[in-house]
């Protein structure tokens, strides 16, 4: 009924080749590794690194990089025997760009979460789409989802995941600003009080200076409750220091999730009016 979750807080540079990214992901892995992790949350965009090397690529090139970047993850996972979200790379499908995170299971098999919700820049700037399903994932310490970043904006979402079943959300994202940082941030919060779930988000820190929309970033990761006597009162059980090159770790206590759904202070799941509005179970 417990899990061990890490959440890289992704320093993004320049770097000269595949090689130099592999080491930095690997250097962050064992790092989560040393701290007993199963579950290892990075950052939404963070193969927009690579395309910082050499002379640059494009977004339209950047899914050339897809089979390197899951024999990398892939790797790693059963290496380690963790759970890793390998934040989100994009993919090419039928001529068409998705934003996709990665789930790497310890033996190996890779699932995807396509970002459902896209931003007007990532339309706009880099012709992103986004996913039409929603998936949980099952795994041997419990049910999770991975919505990314704007995703979590969004509470419809996440009574959906949390109707299919899932009791962690991982929220992998990426921001330039106070603002954007702020608007997960809050919302992360919000969607663990709605639903009684955990969330665990982190997001990009450093800079592309040859990347544009990407040469700003301004991240923290957290592991954040519901507000309920048994955690936090702050919601918070580990937070990063902003804008740091740093990993956090902290253990999930699903029985706690269960217990407050029933007798909490508040029952927020148990008491929702779904006389009034729609069920999503």
């Amino acid at each position: 009924m417990k899990m061990r979750v890490s959440a890289v807080q992704y320093h993004l540079h320049t770097i000269p080749s595949f090689e130099q990214f592999a080491k930095q992901v690997e250097h962050y892995i064992k790092t989560a590794q040393e701290f007993g992790a199963e579950f290892v949350l990075f950052p939404e965009f963070i193969t927009t690194q690579l395309m910082s090397i050499g002379d640059g690529i494009t977004i339209e090139e950047l899914p050339t990089f897809t089979d390197a970047y899951r024999s990398l993850f892939s790797t790693l996972a059963k290496q380690t025997n963790m759970h890793i979200i390998g934040g989100t790379h994009v993919i090419k499908k039928e001529d068409r760009l998705y934003n996709v995170a990665h789930l790497f299971y310890p033996d190996g098999t890779i699932a995807e979460q396509a970002k459902l919700h896209i931003t007007p820049t990532e339309v706009n700037e880099w012709n992103m789409h986004g996913g039409d399903s929603l998936h949980v994932f099952q795994t041997t310490k419990g049910t999770i989802a991975i919505l990314t970043c704007y995703d979590i904006e969004f509470p419809e979402i996440v009574r959906m995941a949390r109707a299919k079943g899932a009791d962690v959300i991982f929220c992998p994202s990426c921001t330039d600003d106070r603002h954007g940082f702020h608007r997960v941030r809050y919302t992360c919060h919000a969607r663990a009080i709605e639903n009684q779930v955990y969330v665990v988000t982190t997001g990009t820190v450093g800079s592309l200076p040859t990347v544009d929309f990407m040469r700003a970033n301004f991240g923290q990761a957290a592991i954040i409750t519901p507000n309920d006597i048994p955690f936090p009162p702050r919601g918070v059980l580990a937070e990063g220091e902003i804008n740091d090159d740093m990993i956090i770790t902290a253990d999930l206590d699903l029985q706690l999730l269960y217990d407050v759904r029933e007798r909490g202070s508040v029952t927020t799941w148990r008491d929702r009016r779904t006389d009034l509005y729609v069920d999503w179970t």
